[in-house]
């Protein structure tokens, strides 16, 4: 059997953005080797609030006969096959720690699946671009408009949309560039987004500091850059 990684993207629908107390309501996965799609709603056992209904339309009354997280958990791991490597947009702030708490809440062991999350390399080699959501993305690269926030349908577009990111790259490919330390001389974002880091004031920078920007392990490669500059302290 071959080891080649396997790409399976995926999308999930929720209650809310907090991990720890929020739950999934739909969970969504297209697996483009094999042209396979999974979908299903999820009754999460708690209210829906009417602003999370708002986003993705989907509400109590469609997921009360849904089945629970566990019995979607099972046919999930099922649909997907060995050696796959999960590929969702803003994964490793969102889509993945919402799956991490669904597998322990319903007491199913986690599979070794590998990450990648496609929004971290938006950024990290579409630095051009001003935005880097998936709906930005998808005009950017010119694919047509989809129902944005139901999973299944972002899970398409994301495939389409981060095929032509990478191109011909593998999978394994992707992984260790995006495992690389990236080289920042730009300011990825906020109100100096794209000035070079050497011309950023440094009143900024201290503000980016006081605010805790720099805690997030994302940010570990601009504080880095900041330090060399002479910019943070």
């Amino acid at each position: 059997m071959s080891n080649r990684l396997r790409p399976i993207y995926y999308d999930t629908e929720t209650t809310g953005v907090r991990s720890d107390k929020d739950r999934i309501i739909e969970l969504a996965a297209f697996d483009p080797v094999e042209n396979r799609t999974f979908v299903q709603l999820i009754n999460p056992g708690v209210p829906i609030p009417p602003e999370a209904s708002a986003i993705h339309h989907i509400t109590n009354e469609m997921v009360a006969s849904a089945p629970s997280f566990k019995s979607v958990a099972e046919e999930f791991v099922a649909f997907c096959p060995p050696h796959t490597v999960l590929i969702a947009h803003n994964n490793d702030a969102f889509d993945k720690l919402f799956l991490e708490s669904e597998f322990h809440r319903a007491d199913v062991p986690f599979p070794s699946f590998r990450f990648i999350d496609t929004l971290k390399w938006a950024r990290k080699y579409r630095n051009d671009l001003p935005r880097h959501t998936l709906q930005s993305l998808r005009e950017v690269y010119g694919f047509p408009a989809n129902q944005a926030h139901r999973a299944l349908d972002d899970v398409i577009v994301l495939h389409q949309v981060f095929s032509s990111m990478i191109d011909d790259l593998s999978i394994e490919t992707v992984i260790e560039l995006l495992a690389r330390p990236q080289v920042l001389n730009r300011m990825p974002f906020g109100k100096h987004q794209g000035k070079a880091l050497s011309e950023i004031p440094k009143s900024y920078v201290a503000w980016l500091a006081e605010n805790g920007v720099f805690e997030k392990p994302d940010n570990q490669e601009l504080k880095d850059s900041f330090e060399k500059l002479g910019l943070l302290n």
